[in-house]
């Protein structure tokens, strides 16, 4: 940040400046082929220069740290400092001195002074000091309002301000998928890409599930036991860089029950996003609250709760059945209705009566069935009949299920 004084007819001067880390000195490398004119001069000034590391001479990597010569982009998420400093430039003391510094945003103003207290006196060439941090919640224009109020030694009362203008700037871009498993697991696929000019370290990615979930990551793999992240060792993000984390969230028993809880949208949780720019710069974001809309099951659902992976030819197997009244006023009347298809054949009764089922409960079935043709089949022909609406629900498509010869 510039360096800005007060007018003259005042007797305090007022210095701001942003304090930021240092970087590290980029060298360009210049060069020539060894029979060109000036032979190997360019080469020997590069090794022979002690800002460039020995042995990578033309990689443009420096050994040396400059220190800003801008004030730089703050990133959302990042903390702002700033070090404001108080000069009294006359030859009479001052009293009664008191520095403010707010930060105006959009939507508020904060005040970031550390003291609310004012300085009793200032004597000649001496300064008031104040190093200001914030974490920055925004994106958009922020100015930062330095005030100056004192008292002159005739009793005059001497008040003036100065304006700091800057952009926040937006460091990622976050988006999210959701895929609905049959099983009432939700899988949440966030994309998350680096849209600074600087690479990343990405320290943590984590999903805060809501109340009504449990949550496990799917971004490690077991090597040798223990959790080695997929992404390697080295997670660094590189600028314009997108990455891709999994979760699977499942709802917690109390709420798995209650079908009518999970209808419409739900609150699945928000991501906590920490990492480090540059010399170990730390910034932080949180996304909000993300939301889904449940998958709807009409007025009832069937689920499959056990199933084999593979079967044998013509040999029956069990699967099981998980009805649910999805309605939260009406008991049903349910008849099972079986019918065969060209691969898949139903062993039992069908037109069977279930019986009431009541608002939000639900009930297990045992089912036996064959395959007559071998590879995967899938799993069909399942039909349910309220008989007080007479009403018909139909599935299938169910599953699927691989059929192999027995012999």
């Amino acid at each position: 940040m510039d360096v800005t004084q007060a007018k003259q007819e005042h007797l305090l001067a007022l210095k701001v400046m942003r304090l930021t880390k240092p970087t590290l000195f980029t060298n360009i490398p210049v060069t020539c082929e060894e029979r060109d004119l000036p032979g190997d001069l360019f080469n020997q000034l590069m090794k022979d220069d002690p800002s460039t590391v020995k042995g990578a001479e033309t990689l443009m990597l420096g050994e040396m740290l400059t220190l800003p010569q801008n004030f730089g982009n703050i990133f959302l998420g990042e903390t702002f400092s700033s070090y404001i400093s108080v000069h009294n430039d006359s030859h009479q003391v001052v009293k009664d001195i008191l520095v403010k510094a707010d930060l105006q945003t959009s939507s508020q103003r904060l005040n970031l002074s550390a003291s609310s207290a004012a300085v009793a006196e200032l004597k000649q060439d001496c300064c008031i000091d104040d190093v200001i941090h914030h974490e920055v919640k925004e994106i958009g224009t922020h100015i930062l309002v330095c005030a100056v109020s004192y008292t002159t030694q005739t009793g005059e009362k001497m008040y003036f301000r100065k304006f700091f203008k800057f952009q926040v700037l937006k460091p990622l871009d976050v988006k999210t998928k959701f895929y609905n498993a049959e099983t009432d697991e939700v899988f949440l696929e966030a994309q998350i890409q680096n849209i600074t000019s600087s690479p990343m370290f990405m320290e943590k990615v984590s999903l805060e599930p809501s109340i009504m979930y449990n949550v496990a990551e799917l971004n490690t793999v077991n090597h040798g036991g223990d959790s080695v992240s997929t992404f390697g060792t080295r997670t660094y993000l590189q600028p314009m860089d997108t990455r891709q984390y999994l979760y699977c969230l499942k709802p917690k028993q109390e709420f798995s029950e209650k079908v009518g809880v999970i209808k419409g949208v739900t609150v699945i949780g928000k991501l906590d996003i920490v990492w480090k720019t540059n010399l170990g710069e730390r910034g932080r974001l949180q996304t909000s609250q993300l939301q889904r809309m449940a998958p709807g099951y009409g007025d009832v659902r069937l689920s499959l709760e056990t199933i084999p992976d593979t079967v044998g030819l013509e040999e029956p197997f069990n699967i099981t059945c998980k009805i649910t009244n999805c309605s939260s006023e009406r008991t049903m009347d349910l008849v099972l209705e079986m019918c065969n298809t060209n691969s898949i054949h139903w062993c039992g009764v069908s037109g069977r009566q279930l019986g009431k089922l009541h608002p939000t409960s639900s009930l297990y079935l045992t089912l036996t069935l064959l395959s007559s043709v071998q590879g995967l089949q899938s799993v069909s022909g399942l039909r349910l009949t309220d008989t007080f609406l007479k009403r018909t629900y139909e599935y299938d498509d169910i599953a699927q299920v691989c059929v192999v010869s027995s012999k």
